[in-house]
């Protein structure tokens, strides 16, 4: 016969587990990452095999001799990712220049900061590859969604290296034609993840937030940090589409406020115009993108400002913010045609209720909800300057829909995709992504692909 006790003490053991797999997610998804992860991914590949061709001591100048060419075969999503996005250091787009450049003088132990301290020298010589038409990236069909492999020649050795279901996650290497590594006993091979959220819930993410002790996840402060000094830089200086840069300026000739709305949008704008416009400085990843990391962090540093709230609240909220992107992504594809810039800011609209609302569940509920029934269509086509933008749209529906709860309103589920709690529409928006929009997915990359470059 149960007893309550019994019932306390197995609900203690489920929440122990359950809480260890949202550590885990945490520490895995919540990495730093220096420059747009697609790209990076290449690079990354490109640098171990040229580790496993050359050894470690090979000077740039001897590699750049030796190396006749460099190959890249990517996944139709990898190339709609980094085909425009700028690779930082190197004042260039693309796919080839991160394939190079990792290749000459990227850290093959440097996962997402494998561009991390590149010189002018590797630049150079990175470019005068491509001058010379050694390096080419190709889309490999049938291939997993987030794929991506290098395989580098000289005239004697060719090492090829595959990373594949995560931006780090090298599942094979080969050596003149020999099989030296490969992954097939790896259990985190086919999800690329070494955490299970199949029971979580929006509900058990706050409680855990709210009482985990502090020591566990004062890490997260570092996404303050990080996004913040990125924000700084984009505001110092005209990257990308400077879209924040150019909103604080219409503060100062009094076309805008400034206001609460204006400052979440342009503090979270302008890291994304850092980053995307090839800022050398790293911003804090959600979910293996830079982009998702300053749309989950930002907006709740910036109420956490404006309430002047100590470090472990902004710790508890951007946890909240944090877990809640990756619950949400861990629903959908690696990449998808679904802008994941506008499901890391539910998270956010999550974090920014919890700080502001006094029935803080029933908020954070309304603002997801809400959220879902705003920017649902939302696509991605591809990593750019543009992405900026999408972070500028998401923040504001994020700030908005917690104004909303706190006025006990919001979509409800006689509304479009909307149901009757949070999970239940993120639920629906995740099944929009593994659904239909994958076929949308396929008409995006062919337009990109395809377009007019005049």
């Amino acid at each position: 016969m149960s007893t309550p006790e019994n019932q306390e003490n197995k609900s203690i053991t489920k929440n122990n587990i359950l809480w260890n797999e949202y550590l885990k997610a945490l520490n895995h998804e919540v990495v730093p990452a220096l420059g747009c992860t697609e790209p990076i991914s290449l690079a990354l590949a490109s640098a171990v095999a040229a580790k496993y061709l050359f050894g470690h001591g090979t000077s740039v100048h001897e590699k750049f001799s030796k190396i006749s060419k460099i190959e890249g075969f990517v996944s139709p999503n990898l190339m709609k990712n980094g085909m425009g996005v700028s690779v930082p250091g190197t004042g260039m787009v693309g796919l080839p220049i991160a394939a190079a450049v990792g290749a000459l003088g990227g850290n093959p132990d440097g996962n997402l900061e494998v561009l991390k301290g590149l010189t002018n020298d590797v630049v150079e010589l990175a470019k005068k590859m491509l001058d010379k038409d050694k390096v080419s990236v190709v889309i490999e069909p049938s291939t997993p969604i987030l794929y991506s492999k290098s395989r580098i020649s000289t005239e004697t050795e060719t090492v090829s290296v595959t990373i594949s279901d995560g931006h780090t996650h090298i599942v094979n290497i080969e050596k003149n034609g020999e099989t030296i590594f490969e992954a097939v006993n790896d259990i985190t091979l086919k999800k690329g993840s070494n955490y299970d959220l199949s029971q979580a819930s929006v509900l058990s993410i706050v409680e855990f937030a709210e009482h985990i002790p502090l020591s566990q996840i004062a890490f997260i402060l570092q996404a303050q940090e990080l996004n913040d000094a990125l924000s700084k830089e984009g505001l110092a200086k005209e990257y990308g589409l400077h879209i924040g840069r150019t909103l604080q300026g219409h503060i100062k000739n009094g076309l805008l406020s400034d206001d609460l709305q204006n400052q979440i949008v342009i503090r979270s704008t302008a890291a994304s115009d850092a980053r995307m416009g090839g800022a050398v400085l790293p911003a804090m990843s959600n979910s293996g993108s830079g982009n998702q990391g300053i749309s989950a962090t930002l907006p709740v540093v910036v109420v956490a400002d404006y309430l002047q709230v100590d470090n472990e609240k902004r710790a508890r909220a951007l946890i909240i913010s944090h877990l809640i992107a990756i619950y949400i992504h861990s629903k959908l594809p690696k990449l998808s045609a679904l802008c994941a810039v506008s499901t890391a800011a539910m998270g956010a609209g999550a974090g920014m209720a919890w700080l502001l609302a006094e029935n803080k569940y029933a908020a954070i509920d309304r603002t997801l909800s809400s959220m879902v029934g705003d920017i649902a269509g939302i696509i991605c086509d591809g990593a750019a300057n543009s992405c900026a933008m999408k972070v500028s749209t998401s923040a504001t529906s994020a700030l908005k829909s917690v104004l909303m709860a706190l006025n006990d309103t919001g979509v409800t589920a006689n509304e479009g995709i909307v149901s009757h709690n949070a999970d239940k529409s993120i639920d629906n928006l995740c099944q929009l992504a593994q659904g239909s929009m994958l076929q949308t997915d396929v008409q995006i990359i062919e337009i990109m692909v395809n377009k007019d470059s005049c």
